[in-house]
């Protein structure tokens, strides 16, 4: 691809077509519109295919896919694909499973014998549908320190991942999301294959369908003709580059372009690669040790939508941000990419649908809409936000905090929209919302989150803070090691306060909260759980956060 400088061709390609639209002009114009916000020039943006039958009806770039170079987003832009990359190497199971090779309720161990974790049985299926119980290796390499390099590599990840002797719970109890699975899914591939993960989906799934432009790379050195690059806004509202840190393998690794990921759309109801009952495996919905069914399938989220079938999946990663829908019954995908950051990409597909998806669903009586004007944000009754703010904690150690601030309800620095009497959603990404109210305990105060990732939501319960003085400090100082990870850190009394001291991240302030929880800023160890003898001693601390539970760090003195 050439690239299209902004000095020669001035603001107009800023919106750069590749492919004929096959659209009405009140329509396009309809479309182009909720992509408005991306034709900036200076700033990054996204591109967008839309996608019926077997015909591209849209394919536009919005904004720069390269701030230094002045080059515009088109579809021919190489996009990292972040976690939409997972559907392939489910894909790539499915096909090896109908071949013969695999089984999917397999033990792991068959083909990855040097995976060991005493007494427990994970199986292939349940990698796939993210019920194995394994910790997400993403979150375990922030705490060990990424290699020298600074990349989260296939080695690096897999190294950690031999090192694992327990599990967040039992394989096959819960639907947790975590990379690692499809980390060794993707080295299954290679066991079973005999070839590479990058040359086996070349052969079998993006050589049948054309898709030129796609391909799986684990090595940051590697050259990849159209890349488009990642950025982030910092405080003062400027965009600066956001360097991809991980290459791995299955959870993500895919560089393509949004044409050739409409034929892979197409694929789903059509296909070239493999054939209707590989689909059919694809997006299988997974089940629980209780029989209950979740949405997750392989790769790929399976449910409904304006009341038709509805395949989709994201991915986040850096600037990155995907996000690919397909609605089979009607032969019809959306596909947004973009690279400035922005989580309004998340809402797009669902307002594509409102253009193009008749509804025929039971109206929700939760509201859908989606608020772009920040003086919506604004909450004149604060009545209620005085009791609801303050930390929130998970059984898995998520955390969220609530704050008033400037007439806004916030979680962390991110402004909230009101979409009920207890209500909330994540302003910029509807799909992420808040409600608060009763729970476990009559007089505790507690909040649901729901998500797209979650197959149920999350029971958070508020905690309050506890005062700590340099003489309650002192049950809690000393070394804490983990042999899972190898790796140590110490609680210290420092400067009036506790702090965790960490030899490869620096140092960061502790908050008792609760009876039994300890709270830092380092990210991916922000919660612990604490035990103590019976003469009031910590003994052991045990990392609960998010994508890592039932983690033990003992102490060494």
């Amino acid at each position: 691809m050439k690239p299209i400088l902004l000095l020669f061709f001035g603001i107009g390609c800023l919106i750069a077509s590749h492919a004929q639209s096959h659209l009405p002009d009140t329509t396009r114009r309809q479309v182009e519109q909720l992509f408005n916000k991306w034709n900036d020039p200076g700033k990054p943006g996204c591109v967008v295919a839309i996608v019926r039958s077997d015909t591209v009806l849209y394919a536009q770039g919005f904004g720069l896919a390269n701030l230094e170079q002045q080059v515009a987003n088109t579809p021919q832009s190489v996009y990292y694909m972040c976690s939409v990359s997972k559907q392939f190497a489910g894909y790539a199971i499915a096909l090896l499973a109908r071949q013969g090779k695999l089984n999917l309720d397999s033990d792991i161990r068959q083909y990855l014998p040097w995976m060991q974790i005493p007494g427990k049985k994970i199986t292939v299926r349940h990698l796939l549908n993210h019920t194995s119980g394994i910790r997400d290796d993403i979150s375990m390499a922030a705490i060990t320190g990424l290699p020298l390099e600074g990349m989260l590599t296939q080695e690096a990840a897999i190294n950690l991942l031999k090192k694992q002797r327990s599990l967040n719970f039992e394989p096959g109890d819960k639907y947790a999301y975590s990379n690692s699975n499809y980390v060794l899914l993707a080295e299954i591939v290679q066991a079973v294959s005999g070839q590479s993960f990058r040359a086996f989906t070349n052969e079998q799934i993006f050589q049948p369908l054309g898709m030129s432009s796609a391909v799986f790379i684990d090595q940051s050195t590697e050259t990849i003709p159209g890349r488009v690059a990642s950025y982030s806004k910092d405080s003062k509202g400027n965009y600066n580059n956001s360097l991809q840190h991980v290459y791995t393998l299955g959870d993500g690794g895919l560089f393509v372009n949004v044409l050739d990921m409409t034929k892979w759309v197409m694929n789903f109801y059509a296909p070239k690669a493999g054939d209707s009952k590989d689909i059919e495996q694809l997006t299988e919905r997974g089940k629980l040790n209780n029989g209950k069914v979740i949405s997750y399938a392989l790769g790929i989220s399976v449910d409904s939508s304006r009341g038709w079938k509805r395949f989709m999946h994201n991915g986040g990663l850096n600037g990155y941000r995907t996000i690919q829908v397909v609605y089979p019954e009607l032969k019809t995908g959306f596909i947004v990419f973009g690279n400035g950051g922005d989580n309004d990409i998340y809402n797009k597909p669902d307002q594509l649908a409102v253009l193009f998806i008749p509804d025929r669903s039971v109206k929700s009586t939760i509201a859908t809409s989606v608020k772009t004007d920040s003086s919506a944000l604004l909450i004149k009754d604060t009545g209620k936000l005085k009791q609801w703010e303050g930390i929130y904690f998970s059984e898995n150690g998520a955390r969220f905090d609530f704050s008033r601030v400037n007439g806004q309800f916030r979680v962390g620095p991110n402004a909230l929209v009101p979409e009920g009497v207890d209500s909330f959603s994540l302003y910029g990404n509807k799909r992420i919302q808040f409600a608060f109210g009763p729970g476990r305990k009559p007089a505790a105060q507690y909040l649901r989150f729901y998500s797209p990732v979650l197959d149920e939501p999350w029971l958070l319960e508020k905690i309050e803070r506890q005062e700590i003085n340099e003489n309650t400090a002192k049950a809690y100082l000393g070394m804490y090691y983990s042999p899972e990870l190898e790796t140590m850190f110490r609680l210290a009394w420092k400067d009036q306060q506790l702090v965790i001291i960490d030899g490869r991240r620096g140092e960061a302030k502790v908050t008792l909260i609760g009876s039994g929880h300890l709270a830092t800023d380092l990210p991916a160890m922000r919660h612990f759980t604490v035990k103590k003898d019976p003469a009031g001693r910590v003994t052991t601390l045990t990392l609960n956060d998010g994508a890592i539970s039932h983690l033990v760090f003992s102490r060494m003195d």
